[in-house]
C-alpha cells in the first residue's frame, strides 16, 4: 500500500504559520550566516595562498558545472518540495530519475574534459572537469533526501548539515593549499563538501528509496520540472555568459579576479535568498489560496530581503577598496571596480527575486521560463556590448541589465497571476531610495577623512550608513518599513527563545 507525505500542518492559530515561518526562516539564516562566515574565513586565506590563475582554472569548470547541476536537479526537487502530497512510491521514482541524470552528466562532463581544455587553452582544465565529474553523481544522489527534509520542514537539520560540509570542506582546501597542491585544493574543497551534504541528507531524512516502479506516475512532476528546467538553464547560462566570455577572451589570471569579485558579492547574497526560498516557498504554497494573507507575506518578504542586503551591498560598494585589501589581499587590488559594479547590480537582483516565488508556488514554471527569455536576453546584451570595454565593461554591463530587467520581470509577472504589484513597486523604490541617500551620504563623509587602517574604514563606513538610515526614519513610510522589519525580528526572537 502507498505511503504518502504531506508538509506538516499548523494547528489552526492565527499566528501558527508566522511562527513557523519565523523558526523556519531563523533557522536558515542562522545556517547560512556561518557558512558565509566560513566563506569569508576561506577568501581570506585562500587568496593568499592561491593565485588568481588556480581560481581561474576552477571558476573555468565551475560554469559547466553549474549548468549541469540544472539539469541534473531537473526541477524535481522543487516538484517535491511544493507537491500536496508525495508518496514513497513517488519519491523513489524521483530519487532514482535525479541519480540516473547525475550519473549521465557525470560521465559527459568526463568525456568533454579534453576538448574544454582545448578550448580554454588550459592544459589543467581538463584533470580538474574529470575529478569534478564526481559531483554530478554525489548530488544525484542527495537531491530527494533534501527534498525529503524541505517537505518536513527540518531547517535545523538542513542548517547544520550545510555548515557542516562548509567547514569540513574549507579545513580540507586549506590544508591542501599548504601543502602546495595549488588548483587541487580548490577541487578537492568542492568534492569533500558534496560528500558530506549527502552523508548528512542520507542519514537525516528518515527516509530510504526502494526499486522504481513504472506503475507509479510522476508525469506531473516531470512536467513542472521541465519548464523550470528551460527557465533555470536561461538564466544561469545569461547570469555565466560574462565568466565564459571573460575566460575566452583574456584567460585565467583576469578570470580569477573577476571571478573572485563576483563571489564576494554573489555567494553571500545567493545563500542568504537560497534558505529564505527553503522556507518562503512551503510556507507560501500553505496560504496561496489566501490572496490577502499571500500577498502580505509577499511584501514583507520583499522588505525583509531588501533592507539588509541592499544597505549591506551599499556598505560594500563605497568600502570596496578596504574590503578587498582585508578579504584578499594587495595582489587583488585591480577587483576593487569589479567589485563596486557587482555591488550594485546585487541590490535590482534582490528585489527581483520575490518575483521567482511566486513563479514556483503557483507552478507557472512555463511563464517563468518566457521571463526567464526576456530579461536573459536584456543581460546577455548588456555583457556582450560591455566586453569592448575589457573586464571592466563586462561587469558594466552586467550591472546595467538588472535594473533594466527587474521592472519589466514584475509586470510580466503581474499578467499572468494576482500579486500586490504596487506595493511592490513602490516598497522596493523605498528600498532604493534609502540606500541611495545612504550612499550619497556615506561617500561625502568618507571622503572628507584621512586615510585609515582597512577594517577600521569598514566598520565606520557600515556606521555611517546605519546613522544615516536612522535620520530617514524620521520619515513616515520609511519609519513604518522599519517598524515591520522590527515586528519581524521580534517574532524570530521569541520563536528562537521558545
Amino acid at each position: 500500500m502507498a505511503t504518502s507525505t504531506r508538509p506538516p500542518s499548523t494547528d489552526g492559530r492565527p499566528g501558527s504559520l508566522g511562527s513557523t515561518a519565523a523558526r523556519g526562516a531563523l533557522t536558515m539564516l542562522t545556517g547560512q550566516g556561518m557558512r558565509i562566515l566560513l566563506q569569508f574565513a576561506g577568501l581570506v586565506v585562500l587568496a593568499r595562498l592561491l593565485s588568481p590563475h588556480d581560481y581561474g582554472l576552477l571558476a573555468i569548470v565551475v560554469v559547466f558545472i553549474g549548468v549541469g547541476e540544472i539539469f541534473r536537479d531537473f526541477g524535481l526537487s522543487s516538484a517535491a518540495v511544493r507537491a500536496p502530497e508525495l508518496t514513497s512510491e513517488q519519491g523513489t521514482n524521483l530519487f532514482w530519475i535525479n541519480t540516473g541524470i547525475g550519473i549521465v552528466l557525470g560521465g559527459a562532463l568526463f568525456a568533454v574534459a579534453t576538448p574544454l581544455a582545448a578550448v580554454y587553452g588550459q592544459g589543467e582544465v581538463r584533470p580538474i572537469a574529470q575529478a569534478m565529474a564526481i559531483i554530478f553523481v554525489l548530488n544525484g544522489l542527495a537531491t530527494q533526501f533534501r527534498a525529503h527534509l524541505m517537505r518536513g520542514l527540518r531547517f535545523r537539520w538542513l542548517a547544520t548539515v550545510d555548515v557542516l560540509a562548509a567547514a569540513l570542506a574549507l579545513g580540507v582546501a586549506i590544508g591542501g593549499a599548504l601543502l602546495g597542491l595549488q588548483y587541487w585544493a580548490l577541487v578537492a574543497q568542492q568534492i569533500t563538501q558534496a560528500l558530506v551534504i549527502l552523508l548528512g541528507a542520507v542519514i537525516g531524512a528518515r527516509w530510504r528509496p526502494g526499486k522504481p516502479r513504472r506503475d507509479v506516475s510522476v508525469r506531473s512532476f516531470l512536467r513542472f520540472g521541465a519548464n523550470l528546467v528551460l527557465s533555470q538553464v536561461v538564466n544561469y547560462g545569461t547570469n555565466n555568459v560574462d565568466t565564459a566570455l571573460v575566460g575566452y577572451a583574456y584567460g585565467a589570471a583576469p578570470l580569477g579576479l573577476y571571478n573572485r569579485a563576483y563571489q564576494l558579492v554573489v555567494t553571500p547574497l545567493s545563500q542568504i535568498q537560497s534558505p529564505v526560498t527553503s522556507v518562503a516557498i512551503p510556507i507560501l504554497s500553505k496560504i496561496q489560496d489566501d490572496q490577502r494573507r499571500f500577498s502580505a507575506y509577499l511584501v514583507r518578504g520583499q522588505l525583509a530581503l531588501g533592507y539588509p542586503i541592499s544597505l549591506g551591498l551599499v556598505t560594500i560598494a563605497i568600502a570596496a577598496d578596504p574590503v578587498v585589501e582585508l578579504m584578499l589581499g594587495q595582489k587583488w587590488l585591480a577587483a576593487v571596480p569589479l567589485l563596486q559594479l557587482f555591488a550594485l547590480a546585487g541590490i535590482a537582483r534582490n528585489l527581483a527575486f520575490v518575483g521567482y516565488w511566486v513563479y514556483v508556488v503557483r507552478g507557472l514554471s512555463g511563464s517563468l521560463f518566457r521571463d526567464s527569455l526576456v530579461t536573459g536576453a536584456i543581460r546577455v546584451l548588456c555583457v556582450v556590448i560591455g566586453i569592448q570595454w575589457g573586464v571592466v565593461g563586462v561587469a558594466a554591463g552586467l550591472a546595467l541589465a538588472p535594473w533594466l530587467a527587474w521592472p519589466i520581470s514584475l509586470l510580466w509577472l503581474s499578467r499572468v497571476t494576482t500579486v500586490p504589484t504596487r506595493a511592490l513597486y513602490t516598497g522596493a523604490l523605498r528600498i532604493i531610495v534609502v540606500a541611495g541617500l545612504s550612499a550619497g551620504t556615506t561617500l561625502a563623509i568618507m571622503a572628507a577623512l584621512p586615510s585609515m587602517p582597512a577594517l577600521l574604514s569598514i566598520l565606520l563606513t557600515g556606521a555611517i550608513v546605519l546613522g544615516t538610515i536612522g535620520l530617514l526614519c524620521l520619515i513616515p513610510s520609511i519609519r513604518r518599513d522599519a517598524k515591520d522589519l522590527i515586528e519581524v525580528g521580534v517574532l524570530v526572537k521569541k520563536r528562537k527563545s521558545a
